[in-house]
């Protein structure tokens, strides 16, 4: 008999599809906008603005190192999970371009639209066992071994991000791009539940 709490492989299949192409979809409006975000996504944002190198192939390199101490953490479902899901990603963010085009979205709009967007793709990915960034592991790592808060890690690192945006960016674009993240993270803190679901 199946486990009612538990998803199927088709389920998860479908989720992992479902959060890694809405988020796909996101950063393409994210990056059309010339906006930035936080996390690892935001990391490997302002590699590609600072390089000119494509978004996806530095987020898929970006996270490499995360793996081991996910394996560590949470489990070998959880990495292989993330892995397909930031693989996908990376792809996909490569071929929206040739299949969406943009001939006017307002910046804020933008903002708003990238935050709920991308919210309810990692809301996928968590409720799925998987997930899209290496921060959060290192967050998690960090409060076993030493006690100090993983949303402190992840807060403080969104702060060193946004403050090297301002090197590259103006501070209206940052302002904007602040929004967007506010969004991501207020869809998540409203609609993830930590008691049932993986969330790193």
């Amino acid at each position: 008999m199946t486990d009612p709490k538990k998803h199927s492989l088709v389920e998860d299949a479908q989720g992992i599809a479902y959060g890694a192409g809405m988020a796909a979809f996101a950063i393409t409006i994210l990056t059309h906008l010339g906006l930035v975000t936080g996390q690892t996504a935001g990391l490997a944002v302002l590699i590609s603005y600072a390089t000119g190198w494509g978004f996806g192939p530095v987020f898929f390199a970006v996270n490499l190192p995360f793996y081991w101490l996910g394996y560590q953490r949470i489990g070998a479902a959880f990495v292989l999970k993330t892995f397909l899901a930031v693989g996908l990603m990376s792809g996909l963010v490569m071929l929206f371009p040739r299949w969406v085009d943009f001939a006017h979205l307002d910046p804020i709009v933008g903002a708003v639209l990238f935050g709920a967007i991308s919210g309810s793709a990692l809301l996928a990915l968590f409720r799925h066992g998987a997930s899209l960034g290496g921060v959060g592991i290192v967050a998690l790592y960090l409060q076993d071994k030493t006690g100090f808060r993983a949303g402190w890690t992840q807060l403080l690192f969104d702060l060193l991000i946004f403050a090297l945006a301002l090197t590259l960016k103006d501070a209206a674009t940052v302002a904007i791009s602040a929004l967007g993240a506010l969004i991501v993270n207020l869809t998540i803190a409203v609609n993830h539940r930590r008691d049932r679901y993986v969330a790193t």
